[in-house]
């Protein structure tokens, strides 16, 4: 079955790390970040490139920052419309980690703080109830990796990437 990974969370939280070190071999990349800064309709374009891959039976990481449900409703809607697995993999926010992190980005890929800020107030932790199958929250471990946690009745667990 082919998963839809929603990646939710500020600018320079570990989003890319963490698809380019535990979903890559996986998952096709979508991200507006790759966009020529000068392209139009990037919505639009991203919507494509996800229907495109999911119609395909290719798992998708979709790496933007993803703040609320106006962003990630119509991605679950695609998912679910090709019978993916719709998860949301949720960054919780450090702002002085993001900008710390942002500030040593190089040139035109580091984001104004001021962006960062913004996207802070508009930033909602995903829940099942907004139609994601499982929602996990992924932190740094201290070690160059991340720890990846789902919540679950008895309380949160630890899994590895590959659950």
């Amino acid at each position: 079955m082919a998963e839809l990974a929603v990646l939710v969370g500020l600018q320079a939280s570990g989003k890319t790390t963490f698809h380019e070190r535990c979903l890559s071999g996986r998952h096709v990349l979508v991200s507006k970040d790759r966009f020529p800064r000068s392209a139009r309709h990037k919505q639009a374009r991203q919507m494509r490139l996800v229907e495109e891959a999911l119609a395909a039976g290719l798992s998708v990481t979709v790496d933007n920052t993803n703040p609320s449900p106006e962003e990630w409703a119509p991605l679950v809607a695609a998912g679910r419309a090709h019978g993916a697995r719709v998860t949301a993999y949720w960054f919780p926010p450090d702002l002085a980690g993001s900008l710390r992190r942002n500030a040593d980005r190089p040139g035109r890929e580091r984001v104004p703080d001021v962006g960062v800020h913004a996207t802070l107030r508009r930033l909602r932790r995903p829940a099942p109830a907004d139609g994601f199958d499982a929602v996990y929250d992924v932190r740094f471990d201290g070690r160059g990796g991340f720890e990846v946690r789902v919540a679950v009745a008895d309380g949160p667990r630890q899994l590895s990437v590959d659950d």
